[in-house]
C-alpha cells in the first residue's frame, strides 16, 4: 500500500487552486497517511500544521445527528413525532406557493414536521441565512441570536412545500440543534461536550474558538471562479450571532479531532478506546437510504450521483452510477469550506480531509480524492 498519487494529488491543488490542505487516511483501523500542505496562512506564509484548526461548516451536521440518535436511542423521541411536540412555534406551518399571476399565497400544510424530516432534510425549510425571521432575532437579541430562540424565529417562516414530499438543503440540522436543547435541558454545545467530544476525547472541536488557540486558526479564503483566484474571507455566514450553536455549521475542529469522531462511527459507534457513543443499529440506520423514489430525484448534485441520503449523511446506492471505486455503503458528507469525511465499515476506512476555501472546488476534489485512495488500497 502506498499513496504516492495522493501525495502528487495534493501538492498539485495546493499549488494552484486551494490554500492549503490537511488530510489524514486510516485503514483497518490504523493511520496509514497523514499530511499538511500549503498554508495556513497564505499571506503570512504560515503553513499548516497538524494542530490547525478550521471552520467544519456542514460536516457539523454528522455530529449534530448522531448526538440527536443518541437521544432517540434513549427513548427520548420517536421519529414520527412532530417537531411541535418539543418545539410548539413549529405547530401550525404555512406552505408558500406561488400563484399564475406570479403573487404568492400562504397555505397550512397537511401534516406536521416530523422529526424524520429533519435528519433527512424533507421538512420543507429554506436556507435563507437573511430571512425576515433570523434579521428580526439578531435585532431583538442585540446580535446574540440564542439557538433555541433563533429557531422559534425561524418556524414562523413559510415551508418550500408540503413536508416529507421532497428533498431540499436546508436549515433542518440547525433545528435538531434546538431540538437537543429542549430533550437534554442544557446547551447544544454542553450536550455536545459531555456526550461526544469528552468521550472521545477531542479537545479542539467547539463551537466557539478559545482565545488560547486564535493562533492555530486557518485563515479562511473564497475562491473566485472567473478568476481563478482566492482572497482571504473572514467569518462564518452560518453562525447568526455570538450566542448561536449551528447545528448544521457551526462547529469548529481539527483533522485529528474530527478522524476520532468519523472513526467511531466506521467502528459502529464504539471508539478505539471502547467508549460507545451510538449502538451499531443507530449507526446502520444513520447510513441508509432513507430517500424515496418521490424525494430521491431532488438529490441530484451531480458529483453525488449513486449516492442516497441518511440522516444527515450522504451514502452510496450505486456504485456505477458515479462510477467511484468505493463500494456500496461508503457514507460520509462535505463542508462549505471543502471538508470531506469518507466512513467505510466494510472496507474498514476513515478519511477526514480539510481545506479553508469557500467555493471550494469540491466537485472536482472530492471524487478524485476518494479514487485516489480507494485505488492505493490494492
Amino acid at each position: 500500500m502506498e499513496f504516492k498519487h495522493l501525495d502528487v494529488f495534493l501538492k498539485r491543488i495546493t499549488e494552484t487552486t486551494i490554500p492549503g490542505a490537511d488530510c489524514a487516511v486510516y485503514y483497518h483501523h490504523e493511520p496509514v497517511f497523514r499530511k499538511c500542505y500549503g498554508y495556513a496562512d497564505v499571506e503570512a506564509k504560515r503553513p499548516l500544521t497538524p494542530d490547525t484548526m478550521y471552520y467544519l461548516y456542514s460536516a457539523s451536521k454528522v455530529i449534530t445527528c448522531a448526538a440527536a440518535l443518541q437521544l432517540h436511542e434513549r427513548g427520548e423521541f420517536v421519529m414520527f413525532q412532530p417537531v411541535s411536540d418539543f418545539i410548539p412555534e413549529f405547530r401550525e406551518m404555512k406552505i408558500a406557493r406561488r400563484l399564475l399571476n406570479g403573487s404568492m399565497e400562504l397555505v397550512p400544510a397537511t401534516r406536521p414536521i416530523r422529526i424524520q424530516d429533519l435528519f433527512t432534510m424533507t421538512g420543507g425549510l429554506s436556507y435563507d441565512l437573511d430571512s425576515p425571521a433570523i434579521r428580526r432575532v439578531r435585532r431583538e437579541t442585540d446580535g446574540r441570536c440564542p439557538t433555541l430562540e433563533t429557531v422559534r424565529a425561524i418556524a414562523g417562516e413559510p415551508l418550500l412545500f408540503e413536508p416529507g414530499t421532497r428533498w431540499n438543503y436546508s436549515l433542518c440540522h440547525d433545528v435538531i440543534g434546538a431540538l437537543i436543547e429542549v430533550i437534554s435541558g442544557k446547551s447544544f454545545g454542553e450536550y455536545l461536550r459531555e456526550n461526544i467530544f469528552e468521550p472521545l476525547g477531542m479537545k479542539d472541536t467547539s463551537f466557539h474558538l478559545p482565545e488560547e488557540k486564535r493562533a492555530r486558526m486557518a485563515a479562511q479564503y473564497a475562491y473566485n471562479s472567473a478568476a481563478r483566484t482566492y482572497a482571504p474571507k473572514a467569518g462564518n455566514d452560518y453562525v447568526f450571532g455570538s450566542e448561536y450553536e449551528s447545528g448544521g455549521a457551526g462547529l469548529i475542529s481539527t483533522v485529528d479531532d474530527y478522524m476520532r469522531f468519523a472513526e467511531t462511527l466506521c467502528r459502529f459507534g464504539i471508539s478505539a478506546e471502547g467508549e460507545r457513543i451510538l449502538s451499531e443499529n443507530s449507526v446502520r440506520l444513520m447510513r441508509m437510504n432513507h430517500l424515496t423514489s418521490q424525494t430521491q430525484p431532488d438529490f441530484n448534485w451531480t458529483h453525488l450521483d449513486g449516492y442516497g441520503y441518511g440522516l444527515g449523511v450522504r451514502t452510496l446506492v450505486d456504485p456505477t452510477r458515479i462510477s467511484t471505486l468505493s463500494l456500496g455503503g461508503e457514507f460520509g458528507w462535505s463542508g462549505a469550506a471543502g471538508a470531506y469525511v469518507i466512513m467505510d465499515p466494510e472496507t474498514e476506512l476513515t478519511v477526514y480531509y480539510a481545506q479553508h476555501m469557500l467555493n471550494s472546488q469540491e466537485e472536482y476534489v472530492h471524487p478524485r480524492l476518494r479514487n485516489i485512495i480507494y485505488a492505493a488500497l490494492q
